[in-house]
């Protein structure tokens, strides 16, 4: 089943508030132009952190380039007091690869300077750590 700090599953699992059945769900942006709201299909991919994230030191810059609102939430590392690591909420992340370094052909995009990020078929995800909730 999915976790994560201050998920807000239940929340995130539920319609918007006033939509029914079968309406379409909002999506909107906040002030700073990043997506709110849920996303409205599954992504093909999912950011995974790996062991490498260093938290850019408290100012990460795969949260700058992350179009979603709150989709990438920085934590503290248990292992490594008092630094800092990237957590990717599951059910914002909408799959859009501007989080990672490494473009297609081995091209250098403006992501993760550590490489710390990959991107993971959705079903992948989902066998290690059971189905989203949408």
């Amino acid at each position: 089943m999915y976790s994560g700090p201050d998920s807000g599953v239940a929340a995130l699992g539920s319609p918007a508030p006033g939509a029914g059945a079968g309406t379409e769900r909002q999506s909107a942006k906040n002030a700073e132009g990043k997506f709110i709201g849920r996303r409205k299909v599954k992504p093909k991919l999912l950011a995974v952190v790996g062991d490498g994230c260093t938290g850019c030191a408290g100012s990460p810059v795969c949260q700058i380039y992350c179009p979603v609102d709150d989709c990438m939430v920085l934590v503290a590392a248990d292992d490594s007091y008092p630094y800092q690591r990237i957590w990717v909420d599951p059910l914002r992340c909408v799959g859009c690869k501007k989080c990672v370094t490494q473009g297609p052909d081995a091209s250098l995009l403006d992501g993760c300077p550590w490489e710390a990020i990959a991107m993971v078929p959705t079903p992948v995800w989902e066998a290690e750590h059971g189905a989203l909730l949408y």
